[in-house]
């Protein structure tokens, strides 16, 4: 006699990556992710062998930073309102033609200091219209069984190119210079943009309004949730403290902690603890995601504390690298969670709040920290940046929403 249906075992959960459509996208995404890593040191070389200034590299990092920070809010309306798909391949191809603009200037061996920097705003123009893509492209191309899954798998490729890219940033810069760095970042984002060319994604039709009514609309399902809006707060102080310890901790390290090979050493740690987290996030389900990601994040207040107190370079290393861990595990979890609250048709404009509440505060730690740091020693920046992100991270605990299992 055959069994019943309801007798009969559900069918296994398939891996998202067993699926083409997220396949793709995650191809795209590991090959921009490994050019952009690569970046950063290329960026700081190529500009200080070019002018000499550390005021031109923040020059270049600041035209960067301003037009993502501005237009993410626009990003998101525009995420949600037309094929989120279509904006991120359209801005893959633009940050493709920047990167092989400040390529093309640095092989030619007389690089102009305003084209890098136009290049620079272009690109970071480009990064806030692509960001708020990022969760509708992975919430469209897989079940809602294996979200989980699809986030942790986009964290740990995430966290694995943030280790391997200052090694090849490295290799390239001494071999063939920083110049075929940006070629190579050029050409992810072109193999990315082919890539989402073959993808299809499952979109929500979005009712048409006026464009400041959709971003109210959109911050209103922020304010809505207690859980999301006090969460906010606690990673924007994350990252303005990673911003004071970023901005004192190279210096700290050559003065007291062994030199620059220990600061070197520090950041690698914490990208091996950033992947640690991400495959963790993988494994582990806890009922309470917020609650638990939330306090996880607050140990980043240790190696502030531990850098303050003049503790030896072992404990501040390990502590950096169990923080990075906590940052790991908490970005897929918080991805995976908002993912399932917050309506598709909304999705985007939410997550380009996200980004922004969070991208704000790390200007503010980076003018900041040095100004206390000259009126009255590290210690005290660093003490009070400790404070601030373990009591912000530890107090939404006292919030309903975040204690309530999901």
């Amino acid at each position: 006699m055959p069994p019943c249906p309801a007798a009969t075992a559900p069918p296994a959960v398939r891996h998202p990556l067993r699926t083409r459509p997220f396949r793709l996208l995650f191809a795209g995404r590991v090959l921009s992710l490994t050019g952009d890593a690569v970046i950063p040191a290329a960026l700081a070389l190529a500009v200080l062998e070019a002018t000499g200034s550390t005021g031109a590299l923040a020059l270049v990092l600041a035209c960067a930073m301003v037009p993502k920070l501005v237009l993410l809010p626009v990003g998101g309306v525009l995420a949600d309102r037309f094929d989120a798909r279509t904006i991120a391949l359209a801005m893959d191809l633009v940050r493709c033609a920047a990167q092989l603009l400040v390529g093309a200037q640095l092989l030619g061996g007389s690089p102009t200091l305003w084209l890098i920097a136009a290049a620079s705003a272009a690109g970071g123009a480009a990064g806030a219209f692509a960001v708020p893509t990022a969760s509708p492209l992975v919430k469209g191309t897989v079940a809602p069984e294996v979200l989980a899954r699809a986030n942790a798998a986009m964290g740990i490729a995430s966290s694995a190119t943030r280790v391997a890219g200052p090694a090849l940033a490295g290799a390239l810069v001494l071999t063939v210079g920083p110049g075929w760095a940006f070629v190579l970042d050029a050409v992810s984002f072109a193999v990315s943009a082919a890539l989402l060319a073959a993808l299809r994604v499952e979109r929500v039709p979005v009712p048409r309004r006026s464009f400041v009514a959709d971003l109210r609309e959109g911050w209103r399902e922020v304010r809505s949730r207690d859980w999301y809006w006090t969460s906010l707060v606690a990673h924007s102080a994350w990252n303005g403290a990673a911003a004071v310890l970023t901005t004192l901790g190279p210096a700290i390290a050559v003065d007291r902690l062994g030199g620059p090979g220990t600061w070197v050493l520090l950041l690698q740690v914490g990208a091996v603890g950033l992947l640690a987290g991400s495959v963790v996030a993988d494994r582990l389900k806890p009922s309470r995601p917020v609650l638990t990601a939330n306090l996880a994040l607050a140990s980043y207040a240790l190696p502030l504390l531990l850098l303050a107190a003049g503790a030896p370079a072992w404990a501040v290393i390990g502590a950096y690298g169990l923080a990075q861990a906590g940052l790991g595990f908490l970005s897929p979890v918080w991805d995976t969670v908002v993912q399932r609250a917050v309506p598709e048709q909304v999705l985007a404009r939410v997550v380009s709040y996200d980004w922004l509440l969070s991208l704000a505060a790390m200007p503010v730690g980076y003018t900041l920290a040095p100004l206390a740091a000259d009126a009255w020693g590290p210690g005290v920046p660093l003490v009070a940046a400790a404070v601030l992100v373990g009591g912000c991270c530890l107090a939404t605990a006292l919030v309903p929403g975040v204690r309530r299992p999901r």
